[in-house]
């Protein structure tokens, strides 16, 4: 697999039946090695570790529905109180990053209504801050750790 704009992870990599496939720590089980995958599994590591996300915090591929359409959210990062905080969409290394890919994770929102939105590829990584009640975002030099999500 690529190599990604991130801390490494030590991942539990196995073949079976020909198939590559990495095991998730949040949802316990190994899953298919896709390269979206492979940056997923390596953000959240990058969370636990380098941003003090607690993992029994995180979820993946989260259901939620938008317009009568079951969707599924890449990370959700909760608070202590069970409040969603952030989305991650996780993108392949080579899908370029979109306003396309904004929209998507703006969509998840609109169900979440979380002040944090992060998009990566494991390449780049785009950090924002939503004020719901002003109605702005802006842009974050870098992706906010466990306290400031809280604040």
């Amino acid at each position: 697999m690529q190599q990604l704009n991130l801390p490494p992870s030590e991942l539990k990599l196995r073949n079976t039946k020909g198939k590559n496939e990495v095991f998730d720590n949040i949802r316990k089980r190994y899953v298919a090695l896709t390269p979206e995958e492979w940056v997923r599994q390596h953000f959240i590591g990058y969370l636990v570790r380098e941003r003090n996300i607690p993992s029994s915090l995180i979820s993946v591929e989260a259901s939620l529905k938008y317009n009568r359409l079951q969707k599924r959210s890449d990370i959700v990062i909760y608070n202590n109180l069970g409040k969603p905080r952030m989305i991650v969409e996780c993108k392949a290394p080579e899908v370029k990053i979109t306003q396309d890919v904004f929209d998507q994770i703006a969509i998840y929102n609109m169900t979440l209504n979380v002040p944090y939105l992060v998009v990566t590829n494991g390449i780049e990584h785009f950090a924002c801050h939503i004020d719901q009640s002003n109605r702005t975002y802006e842009f974050l030099k870098d992706i906010p750790d466990f306290l400031e999500m809280n604040q």
